[in-house]
């Protein structure tokens, strides 16, 4: 059975934040999640108009296509 024990690596030491699930001898793996802060967790919101001015778009975009007059 596998089971998650959270805990920290520094100076070439694991400390454990929680106890592990029994005592004595096992093995172990361990995963580095990477080093992350606050603000790359949650993305910052949009703001509504911050693309204005940089998207152009034809004025035949809702066109009917010629590619497709067979299917219309």
């Amino acid at each position: 059975m596998l089971v998650s024990v959270k805990g920290t690596f520094e100076k070439g030491e694991v400390k454990r934040s929680e106890p592990p699930p029994e005592n004595g001898k096992q093995e172990v793996i361990i995963t580095f999640l990477g080093s992350y802060k606050a603000d790359d967790v949650m993305p910052k919101p949009w703001k509504g108009g911050s693309l204005a001015g940089k998207i152009w778009m034809s004025p035949d975009f809702n066109a009917p296509l010629d590619d497709l007059k067979d299917y219309m």
